[in-house]
């Protein structure tokens, strides 16, 4: 648990004060703002004071310290109660939404990046890939919504200049999988003009930068340096170059920035555009930047100078005539087109990120339910030297949040209680709904009196349509004019009016009213872009594709399509579970030290804290029908779990209030039941956590136990199966082998040619021991003197493994080959053999032949090789068979021999002195293979020695180890060496 605040930094709950008064409250307030202390709560609803600074309180580790926490458990932060949202959400399945209100400056737009932030670094912690995109996505369309829709303003550098509800979709497992960005009322007046010391849009002045490095508004080396529509100027490098990363994150492609930034400027050149009259007909001053915007535009040049200066009309009759402008029709078209094109630029940035990150194709059944957490960054109330349409509009967005604010929190909170029959003392707050009945009531708000205004037949002027406005509103008390009041002299006649707001008096200048409400921009306007060999621009102007004679319905007034808009907006947030953030701007001079006392109790009086704190203090800070509580936490009471027995849902509620002992902490409703404090309810989720993996255990043990007994019912029936199986299989093979071997006794091979059939696993065993008896049935019928042969072969087979294609296996082995090959020499080599015999007491000849030496010079001489149960001999038949030399057999630890059909063998000694040499086949049978047979006589003889049984395994090892199946390619070389 993170330590908690000292009484040094103030209370970090207003409901703590001791007295709830304005001094109380603005003296805690103060306090915590000089000791660097920016949030403070109200219950959940957290109070916040813009710092004007860079403070180190929204890294790595204070997310960690905040993940997973209750309310009260951490100092009072914007993590906190984005935390309270998510589990919210992800507990009880129940939309939630976030709403960030405050006026002009007081750090909404931060609050909701620092919002976003939380989300996205609590979620996704597996590290899904899809999941990371659409986190990357929301994140990164901060970055270019506010390039496009904020500005710097004489009271906030960073104001947002449009309106922005974000919607962000999550899973059953409380990940991101989509969202869904509402925009409303683009200022899009400020593209054509700004007030003294205030900026453009952000992006026109990164559209500079854009442009001085792709030389988009001329061919010169540099492009031009003043714009009409541009005030000041800034460096904006480092904006632009997050924004182009943002853009390239999310998934536009190259030609679709490309585009946006082309039609950037060709917004900038078209105030540059100057006209002319001599008269009767208006021109256009200098053809150049006329040349740019067509170019920019992919659009012809004659069509765009037509547009500025002309209009396509078509008559009752069906008769189209072009009319010509005049010098200021043409400037107001400009202007139009140029605030218009802004406009839906916006409207299609906003569009195209929706495409990218909306839900698509998502299934209750197999996804689970999709629940939703809404953002709501929407401009602050203003209040200006000069307050137009805009600012009327944005005034009545806030009056309809403050509207919604009083609602679920000062009037639902109290009237709840009355009906669920709890103790209450009533109290009085400001209710602001007859406020926003003077603006949007039909027929007689100010909406109303405007759209009339628009839709009357004749020259209606501003001056008028404040003239209807005095008449029909004359006795409202939130509403006076100068002809109203005539002594008051801060407004002027026949162009101010004034509405008493729950954030203060605003007046606002009737000029340019109706203009703004009617928000005309010509058709051909509209048929020029739509025209435009642009894929983007053409997007953007799907009702520049009606034709001149094609009529169409009267379009709703901007005013109309704001208040459709708002009133859908609250409706959305009302089904949600609100969280509220209150900004609070603290001076006008964005100092980091200074609190303006003045300035502050304004803004707490309209925003409603003090009643808010009050409602609090005596309210409850949780509700929850019976039946829900019951079962979310009858596990921590034993007269609760599993089921209660007794007689309603509320006895059974009460027994689990008094085993925790906190009935002093709660109310009983109706149908409900009300915990004062958190504290209260955060002891129940603890005991609950604790219980949580005791009862998924237990679930587990009989799951498991079931699945088990399962398991093993099945488990008896396969092996009865298998065994009733196995039974007949075996049944089955000795069948089958009876009827394959009848009669083999009588045959000449005893059964040798017949194949045995493929026995089951289970006599696979018994199956290798039959076949042993039945080669020892047929091995007894070999005569003893071929059972030599027999074995040598055996022994030949087992060694070459198959790598010797031909070996001799099908011949008779003779063994003594310089007997039976030179019966001229025989006789001598007889002798010979005898008198080695007695000389060095070998037993027998294991192998004689004639071969071919092949020294390491690959020189060959002719030599006799014989074999012996001791030594091998190397002889010199034309010398009487003298002995060259010999070499006790056991030093032998290998034979090298060829995969071919020649005779090379190498000979391996441990004293490294190998014999190499290749056997003659001799002149009676010239295709014989003695290969096989002496490496099989070498095998057969160390195999059965009994006197060297230890060497023999040595040996046999080496044989079967180490014998080298050279390729027949090797020259006699190669295999010396090897």
């Amino acid at each position: 648990m993170a330590e908690l605040e000292g009484l040094e930094f103030g209370k970090s709950d207003f409901v703590l004060l001791d007295e709830v008064t304005m001094e109380q409250f603005m003296e805690n307030l103060k306090l915590r703002f000089e000791k660097g202390r920016i949030y403070t709560y109200i219950g959940e609803v957290v109070v916040s004071v813009n710092p004007y600074r860079q403070m180190d309180i929204y890294g790595k580790d204070t997310i960690d310290a905040y993940r997973g926490r209750e309310l009260y458990e951490n100092p009072p932060h914007l993590y906190a109660v984005s935390d309270a949202a998510y589990k919210a959400m992800k507990r009880r399945a129940k939309d939630t939404c976030i709403v960030i209100s405050g006026e002009s400056g007081a750090g909404k737009t931060e609050a909701s990046k620092y919002i976003m932030q939380y989300i996205a670094a609590i979620t996704n912690p597996s590290q899904r890939a899809e999941v990371e995109s659409v986190k990357n996505v929301l994140l990164k369309s901060n970055c270019v919504l506010e390039a496009f829709g904020n500005a710097k303003t004489n009271r906030n550098d960073n104001s947002s200049r449009f309106g922005k509800y974000m919607d962000i979709n999550f899973n059953f497992n409380g990940d991101p999988t989509g969202g869904h960005i509402n925009n409303y009322l683009l200022e899009k007046s400020r593209v054509v003009q700004q007030q003294d010391g205030e900026r453009n849009f952000h992006s026109f002045y990164q559209v500079l930068v854009f442009c001085s490095t792709s030389n988009t508004f001329t061919d010169q080396k540099e492009p031009p340096r003043v714009f009409f529509f541009l005030q000041t100027s800034n460096n904006d490098r480092s904006s632009h170059k997050a924004v182009m990363n943002a853009l390239g994150v999310i998934g536009f492609s190259e030609e679709e920035i490309s585009s946006i930034y082309q039609i950037l400027a060709s917004i900038l050149l078209l105030g540059n555009i100057q006209f002319e009259s001599d008269g009767e007909n208006v021109q256009v001053l200098g053809q150049e930047a006329v040349k740019h915007i067509s170019e920019l535009t992919s659009t012809d040049p004659d069509s765009v100078t037509k547009s500025l200066l002309f209009r396509t009309v078509a008559t009752g009759g069906g008769e189209v005539i072009e009319k010509g402008h005049s010098e200021q029709d043409a400037c107001f078209g400009r202007d139009a087109f140029a605030k218009a094109l802004y406009e839906r630029l916006f409207g299609w940035i906003v569009s195209r990120i929706n495409s990218i990150i909306e839900v698509k194709d998502y299934n209750p059944v197999l996804h689970g339910k999709n629940t939703v957490i809404g953002v709501l960054d929407i401009y602050g109330f203003e209040i200006f030297d000069n307050n137009s349409f805009e600012q009327f509009c944005i005034n009545y967005c806030n009056e309809k949040l403050q509207q919604l604010f009083i609602e679920l929190i000062l009037q639902q909170e109290q009237g709840e209680y009355q009906r669920e029959g709890i103790t209450w003392q009533h109290i009085d707050y400001f209710n602001n709904q007859i406020i926003v009945d003077l603006v949007e009531q039909p027929h007689k708000g100010i909406i109303s009196i405007l759209d009339e205004a628009c839709l009357s037949v004749g020259k209606v002027t501003d001056t008028v349509c404040l003239d209807s406005m005095d008449t029909k509103l004359s006795q409202h008390p939130h509403y006076t004019s100068r002809k109203l009041s005539p002594t008051d002299k801060t407004m002027d006649f026949q162009k101010h009016f004034r509405i008493r707001h729950y954030a203060g008096d605003v007046t606002y200048s009737v000029e340019g009213f109706l203009d703004k409400n009617k928000d005309l921009l010509f058709q051909d306007f509209k048929r020029l872009m739509y025209n435009s060999s642009n894929p983007v621009l053409k997007e953007m102007w799907p009702d520049g594709q009606l034709s001149i004679t094609e009529v169409t319905k009267r379009p709703l007034t901007a005013a109309t399509l704001f208040k459709n808009s708002i009133v859908a907006l609250v409706d959305k947030l009302a089904c949600k579970e609100p969280y509220y953030v209150r900004c609070i701007k603290p001076n006008e001079m964005k100092s980091p030290v200074l609190l303006d006392d003045a300035r502050c109790q304004h803004q707490v009086a309209y925003l409603g804290l003090l009643e808010n704190v009050m409602v609090r203090r005596a309210g409850f800070a949780y509700r929850q029908p019976y039946a829900r509580f019951l079962q979310r936490y009858k596990m921590t009471c034993e007269y609760t779990w599993p089921n209660h027995l007794m007689g309603s849902d509320r006895e059974a509620v009460e027994a689990i209030v008094t085993q925790h002992g906190f009935q002093d902490d709660v109310a009983y409703g109706h149908t409900k039941l009300f915990v004062r404090t958190p504290r209260s309810l955060f002891s129940l989720e603890q005991e609950r956590a604790a219980l949580i993996p005791i009862l998924v255990l237990f679930l587990q043990k009989v799951w498991r136990g079931a699945l088990a007994r399962s398991r093993c019912r099945r488990m008896r029936a396969v092996y009865t199966i298998m065994g009733v199986y196995k039974r007949f299989k075996v049944k089955a093979h000795f069948w089958e082998v009876e009827r394959r071997f009848a009669g083999v006794r009588t045959t000449a091979d005893y059964g040798k040619s017949v194949d045995w059939p493929t026995p089951p696993a289970a006599l696979s065993q018994f199956h290798n021991i039959t076949v042993m008896w039945w080669a020892r049935q047929i091995v007894k019928n070999i005569p003893p003197s071929d059972m030599l042969e027999v074995r040598a072969k055996v022994s030949a087979l087992t060694a070459l493994s198959g790598e010797r294609k031909d070996w001799g296996v099908g011949r008779a082995w003779e063994r003594d080959y310089l007997v039976r090959d030179s019966p001229q020499t025989s006789s001598g080599f007889i002798r010979v053999s005898k008198e080695l015999k007695n000389k060095d007491e070998f037993s027998q000849i294991l192998f004689s032949g004639s071969c071919r030496k092949v020294n390491r010079f690959n020189r060959s001489t002719d030599r006799s090789l014989v074999v012996t149960d001791k030594y091998i001999y190397k002889l010199e038949p034309k010398k009487q068979y003298k002995v060259l030399k010999k070499v006790p057999l056991d030093s032998f630890t290998g034979v090298s021999v060829t995969s071919g059909v020649d005779q090379m063998v190498a000979l391996h000694t441990s004293s490294q002195d190998d014999v190499l040499l290749c056997l003659q086949r001799g002149e009676l049978s010239p295709n014989q293979d003695r290969v096989g047979e002496l490496v099989g006589s070498l095998v057969d003889h160390f195999t059965r020695s009994v006197i060297h049984q230890h060497l023999a395994g040595i040996f046999q090892v080496a044989l079967l180890n180490l014998v080298n199946i050279v390729d027949s390619t090797k020259n006699t070389t190669a295999l010396l060496c090897a």
